[in-house]
């Protein structure tokens, strides 16, 4: 298993929109080897690594 690339609490943007959230929660999805993000805005929808990049 590979480290998290982003923590709970941060700040992130998502890629495609480039709109601001907060992670609430990470979790490893062992069958897909990467890790699902739930976000403030968005907490019925869960988001990967490649598709949020840190804010700057």
């Amino acid at each position: 298993m590979s480290q998290s690339m982003f923590t709970n609490g941060e700040v992130v943007a998502i890629r495609v929109s480039n709109e601001l959230v907060t992670i609430l929660k990470s979790h490893y999805v062992k069958s897909m080897k990467r890790y699902s993000y739930t976000v403030d805005k968005y907490p019925g929808t869960f988001f990967f690594e490649e598709e949020l990049m840190k804010h700057e």
